[in-house]
């Protein structure tokens, strides 16, 4: 048994019930507010975060906390402690869909040590969906591994998941002009966009800007299936930083190929 798998239960049960107890009574009743850069944040993301940051402690308190909604000055001088290991935590991936009551949200939780993620998690409490990986063993979806449909074998056949509003001009032009996909989605939840990537519900993925908790557990679990993903510079997504990052993925080599070629 992989040393991981018992947190990796220990944590599902806390997500369920924090989204059960906290998450799930605030929809439709949210109060919001907007963030210095513009985005937004609900009473409940603050509520999640508080309830997790106190479960995860109190079961795993060896761990440091990393999350969306800690202060700047937090989240600025968290990566000059040595960390033996943290968690690292979207309280609501997708607090935009959350606050109009459109059902494409959940919490997502990463687990990093020694510079890697180790462990994630990502619950969608609406369609009841757990989606997990450990590293080097795979990824699951309600506790059962994620088997996914062929892949289509030519760009033209797959459905896309891009956000355009973080692109430059130009490439987001050349992605409607010339739009080498079959369909295009922009649903509103990075961390989810992964999970469906793993699923094969969707065969292609490019978005412009998304934190670590964002992207530190979706990414592992995309990759756990065999899905491809760099930045849009060719290098590796993950970084321990307040950087960032875009990403350019694929569900496997081949489409990978085609999709790198036509947006590089």
């Amino acid at each position: 048994m992989n040393k991981y798998t018992n947190i990796i239960n220990k944590v599902e049960g806390i997500v369920k019930a924090v989204s059960k107890d906290v998450l799930l009574p605030c929809l439709a009743k949210v109060k919001i507010q907007n963030k210095a850069d513009g985005s937004l944040v609900t009473q409940a993301d603050i509520d999640v975060q508080n309830a997790m940051q106190t479960y995860l402690q109190q079961h795993f308190p060896n761990y440091g906390f990393f999350a969306e909604e800690l202060s700047q000055s937090e989240l600025t001088a968290f990566f000059s402690h040595n960390q033996a290991g943290y968690w690292c935590l979207d309280p609501i991936d997708g607090t935009s869909n959350f606050a109009a009551t459109l059902p494409y949200f959940c919490i997502s939780l990463a687990l990093i040590v020694e510079h890697e993620t180790v462990l994630g998690l990502i619950y969608d409490p609406i369609r009841e969906e757990c989606f997990s990986a450990i590293k080097g063993a795979g990824a699951k979806i309600n506790n059962q591994p994620i088997i996914r449909p062929k892949a289509p074998e030519k760009l033209s056949e797959c459905i896309a998941i891009i956000d355009f509003k973080r692109l430059s001009d130009e490439l987001a032009i050349k992605l409607v002009t010339q739009a080498p996909y079959h369909s295009q989605r922009s649903l509103g939840s990075v961390a989810l966009d992964w999970c469906w990537l793993a699923m094969g519900r969707a065969h292609i993925y490019l978005h412009g800007k998304q934190m670590l908790w964002d992207y530190a557990a979706g990414l592992l679990i995309a990759e756990e299936t065999a899905c491809v993903a760099v930045t849009l510079d060719g290098e590796s997504i993950f970084t321990e930083s307040l950087e960032a990052k875009t990403a350019l993925a694929s569900i496997d080599k081949n489409i990978h190929k085609q999709w790198l070629a036509f947006v590089c």
